[in-house]
């Protein structure tokens, strides 16, 4: 086990190598990134996130095409698309991500947005988000996300910590959102929840390289060991612990560590 200054050093330099523009581009962040308004970044970043399972090629070409079908402004396109625009999602496939629980993502956005000018207030209805972490925003939105009548099967691709998911992919949807990335990484477009109430994203690569590094005390990526995790983050950097995200990706997928 390396000492806590050798452990800070070594995920320091390594967050900082992939926390960087380049990363942008191969990475499902650049589907986001790809828009201005702030709605169209919100619902791209929401499929990107969705979707971000497999292959990171296959992820964003999958991405790019939704977006193209909704003529690249999915905002407007929620808003006032008809039946017959939707022929082209019918026949989308995304590993188990269908068409089916596409078509049940673009009712619930139309819905909220018919209401809403964020998707920030579907986490955090209030003015501000108070807790100590995310894991009640994670909850309220699983809740309100299926509070209209829902496909069952959709119910898989969006987690919750009540099932002791570790909410990955949403917790990477939030650290894009939240956190305002001095090299332009993460987007930092909501202020209602903060960087310090970031839960770090852990997957299975992740958390394989968290435990080798003793940061967390077995290889299940749960609930329980991404906020054992981002504990332990926070012992190194307790204003931004999600930042370490990039760090412990970096030595996961690309460095086989």
């Amino acid at each position: 086990m390396q000492d806590k200054d050798s452990l800070k050093k070594l995920l320091d330099n390594k967050a900082a190598l992939y926390d960087r523009p380049g990363f942008i581009a191969g990475d499902p962040v650049c589907i986001p990134h790809s828009f201005s308004l702030l709605q169209d970044v919100e619902i791209a970043g929401l499929f990107a996130a969705t979707l971000a399972w497999g292959n990171r090629t296959t992820i964003i070409n999958n991405c790019r095409k939704l977006m193209q079908w909704m003529d690249n402004a999915p905002y407007d396109f929620v808003r006032h698309h008809r039946d017959t625009d939707l022929r082209p999602f019918l026949g989308f496939v995304h590993r188990t991500f269908n068409a089916t629980d596409l078509l049940y993502f673009l009712s619930f956005l139309q819905y909220h947005y018919s209401t809403h000018s964020s998707l920030e207030s579907a986490f955090v209805p209030g003015k501000r988000y108070d807790k100590q972490n995310v894991e009640q925003a994670l909850i309220h939105f699983h809740n309100y996300f299926f509070s209209i009548e829902h496909p069952e099967r959709t119910r898989k691709h969006v987690a919750t910590p009540q099932r002791n998911s570790a909410c990955k992919r949403l917790n990477m949807y939030l650290r894009w959102m939240v956190r305002k990335d001095r090299n332009g990484v993460d987007l930092g477009l909501w202020k209602k929840i903060r960087p310090h109430q970031l839960i770090c994203p852990l997957d299975v690569h992740v958390a394989r390289v968290a435990h080798r590094l003793d940061l967390i005390d077995n290889n299940k990526a749960d609930w329980k060991n991404a906020l054992l995790l981002t504990e332990r983050l926070k012992e190194m950097n307790a204003a931004d612990p999600a930042w370490y995200d990039y760090a412990l990706f970096g030595l996961g997928a690309e460095e086989r560590y």
